[in-house]
């Protein structure tokens, strides 16, 4: 009973996660559309301190998204492991791609279909393999796992890492290295995770009947996240406002998920029951959704299609003639000439000679 229980709560995890990202991914359309209407209006713009996308119901609709997307986000870690959660964050990114070729006539290039594909395969690939982690049907379960050794020396370290990086790193090189902002959101996500997951099981606990407002961890858990999300906030928005958005975000995504499955291996022992394929199913999955993450965003402003691949292909087999790996043409004609009459040494120019499959034609 107590299987079953765990599948039915893994497949309602994944289907909160999955349509977690369809709503937020959805949300960037609304509001860009919303933006775009207020811009041919003419109204004063938001970045130009404008507020009156507060009078758009597109940008309202798309704030509503967004926070039914982050609402089924934090229900989806109350049923399912993180190591599956939160990879799956990257579908949002896939969503608003898609959706932006349809509706704002941005053009999704060859990179860009690239990813996409490749993220659903990897994403794919970590649903089938993903971990089942040890059930916690309680706070008193969930303080033991915190109290854990391991754990908290986990904790330990990633708080002195990210307050190095907040008073030591940030203000020398914060301007300049990308990776010092996004290693401080990284490290902090890690343990904001662990709290949004210990407080889907308070709330689970709260609907079952128990009284978990006089448990004082229920309390620690959301102090807690509230501060680990105000330093991400912070700290990404330093990072998007220096670095551009297409480096950013792949590259905080590798940091974030890397961070917050090696925090559930340690909370949660979720590899501990897996078997060789499954790890490295799942391992196979998150790089190649990085792969696709960064296929998306790396080359979305490059103009490449299938029609300009074929295009350069000819070019390069008009520039380059030989092919299969053989001699050079030149050199070849310099044999061929010299086995046909000793006492002439004239070849060909080079510029009129073209191979084919090991055929010389001369034009």
């Amino acid at each position: 009973m107590g299987q079953d229980r765990g599948k039915y709560d893994f497949y309602i995890g994944l289907g909160l996660a999955i349509s977690s990202s369809i709503f937020i991914g959805g949300s960037f359309i609304l509001k860009k559309k919303g933006l775009l209407r207020l811009a041919r209006k003419g109204s004063m713009r938001a970045g130009q301190g404008g507020h009156a996308y507060l009078k758009e119901w597109l940008w309202w609709a798309g704030l509503l998204s967004m926070g039914a997307g982050e609402a089924a986000n934090f229900a989806a870690y109350a049923f399912a492991p993180a190591t599956l959660v939160t990879p799956l964050g990257a579908l949002s990114v896939l969503v608003s791609a898609v959706l932006s070729s349809y509706f704002l006539s941005e053009r999704l290039n060859l990179h860009g279909k690239l990813g996409c594909l490749l993220s659903i395969l990897g994403s794919t690939t970590m649903v089938i393999h993903a971990p089942k982690e040890e059930e916690i049907n309680s706070l008193e379960e969930m303080s033991y796992k915190l109290v854990n050794p391991g754990f908290l020396s986990f904790a330990t370290l990633v708080i002195i890492v990210a307050l190095v990086f907040i008073f030591m790193v940030g203000p020398r090189h914060g301007q300049t290295n990308i990776l010092v902002y996004i290693t401080i959101c990284s490290v902090i996500g890690a343990l904001s995770v662990s709290c949004v997951k210990g407080l889907g099981i308070a709330i689970k606990e709260a609907i079952a009947g128990v009284n978990v407002v006089g448990i004082p961890l229920a309390w620690l858990l959301l102090l807690s996240l509230i501060a680990c999300v105000s330093t991400q906030i912070n700290y990404l928005n330093k990072a998007l406002d220096i670095f551009n958005t297409s480096i950013v975000t792949p590259i905080y995504y590798v940091f974030f998920t890397t961070s917050v499955l090696t925090c559930s291996a340690i909370l949660f022992k979720e590899w501990e029951h897996m078997g060789t394929d499954d790890i490295i199913g799942t391992l196979s999955g998150f790089l190649t959704i990085i792969v696709g993450i960064f296929l998306l965003h790396a080359f979305k402003d490059v103009n490449v299609s299938w029609s300009t691949l074929a295009v350069t292909i000819r070019k390069e087999e008009k520039a380059f003639p030989s092919t299969n790996g053989m001699v050079s043409h030149s050199t070849y004609e310099l044999l061929h000439n010299e086995s046909e009459d000793t006492d002439r040494e004239v070849g060909l120019p080079f510029d009129s000679v073209s191979r084919r499959n090991g055929a010389i034609i001369s034009s």
